[in-house]
């Protein structure tokens, strides 16, 4: 099977424009993105899917393969879709361009997830939360599974609802990370999926799939990593690579 990871490179972020170029360490975070993705030992290649100029001749600073997609896709869902939507592959991984502190591994795990199994369409990843501040955090998404260890739902609020306090511990709750792997065909079914009620509500486009009654793998992983949404947590990103001396990718 052909695998390939793809990350959707939006400049026009509502929260922090143009994010995916904001320098760490000297170098813009999409790059320490496709260095991180380049590291998968299961991945035949890594793309990004632009929808600016300066994102493509970014791309094309540090070597990486690039496409422009369309600036209006509502979703890094479809970027992605029209990203590969002539690349001969089997298994497309969507990797967030705001995850510079993503670890190869989850790429790996998520792919070998679909790989193995021939009924999984779609999986993503989960860990277990350690800071109980994330549990109420609406920017921490949280998820629950069925017994096969499916997403029964997404949300921004802490779920399951603890009503007495007892049965879940805040280690109990999973926290959700927006990688996901699909199979090429499910993918491009899944772009003629309209927008769902859920989806809109939660702002989470992964709820769009599990209302037009698909399943989600869940992989566990132990790895964390620290998503960029505003200019504090590029701090927090910068702090964390001086602390742990990872030095640039």
């Amino acid at each position: 099977m052909k695998i390939i990871a793809v990350i959707p490179a939006r400049y026009g972020s509502t929260r922090f424009p143009g994010k995916v170029l904001a320098l760490i360490q000297g170098r813009p975070m999409i790059e320490h993105v496709y260095r991180r993705a380049q590291e998968s030992r299961l991945c035949d290649g890594v793309l990004i899917a632009c929808d600016d100029p300066r994102v493509m001749a970014a791309a094309a600073g540090f070597g990486a393969r690039a496409v422009m997609t369309a600036c209006d896709h509502p979703s890094g869902t479809d970027r992605i879709a029209q990203a590969v939507q002539h690349e001969p592959a089997d298994i497309v991984l969507n990797v967030q361009g705001d995850e510079p502190l993503l670890h190869p591994e989850m790429i790996d795990a998520l792919a070998e997830a679909v790989r193995a199994d021939a009924s999984c369409v779609m999986a993503t990843l989960a860990r277990k939360i350690t800071d109980p501040g994330e549990v109420e955090d609406p920017n921490v998404v949280k998820v629950v599974l069925d017994g096969q260890g499916n997403a029964l739902y997404f949300s921004r609020l802490g779920i399951p609802f603890n009503r007495d306090k007892t049965s879940f511990q805040h280690a109990d709750y999973l926290k959700h990370f927006g990688l996901y792997a699909y199979r090429k065909d499910f993918l491009m079914k899944l772009k003629t999926l309209p927008p769902s009620a859920l989806e809109q509500a939660e702002r989470l486009e992964q709820l769009r799939v599990l209302q037009a009654g698909y399943k989600i793998k869940v992989v566990l992983t132990a790895h964390d990593t620290i998503s960029v949404d505003t200019a504090e947590d590029l701090l927090r990103v910068e702090a964390f690579l001086a602390r742990e001396k990872v030095g640039r990718p």
